[in-house]
């Protein structure tokens, strides 16, 4: 049972981890280390091994754009919210909104 329970705590992590990535990418561009620093500061423990494949199918599902630069003689991926990913993100603040006022304000 508590497998499950650590499997479905992950899983929520994981949605969250999401949700701050398409904010941050819609605020500027951002980039694999940058990102694993600033979701440290949430409290999220995150290595490149979970990070990377996420942006990757995030940038396959059209929600990020990624480009490569060399940064200090080595390659760095940026990536920047698209508009099908402002359009997500968008239907995601109502619904955190909505989740918040009923789960965190009610108490």
């Amino acid at each position: 049972m508590e497998d499950n329970t650590n499997q479905l705590l992950r899983d929520i992590h994981l949605a969250f981890i999401k949700v701050h990535i398409l904010y941050h990418a819609s605020k500027e561009e951002v980039f694999g280390i940058g990102l694993i620093e600033e979701l440290g500061r949430h409290g999220y423990k995150l290595g490149p091994g979970t990070l990377y494949p996420t942006l990757e199918k995030m940038r396959k599902s059209g929600i990020l754009t990624c480009t490569c630069r060399t940064v200090q003689h080595k390659q760095r991926k940026y990536y920047k919210i698209t508009p099908a990913g402002r359009k997500l993100l968008k239907e995601l603040k109502i619904k955190l909104k909505e989740l918040y006022d009923e789960v965190v304000k009610e108490e």
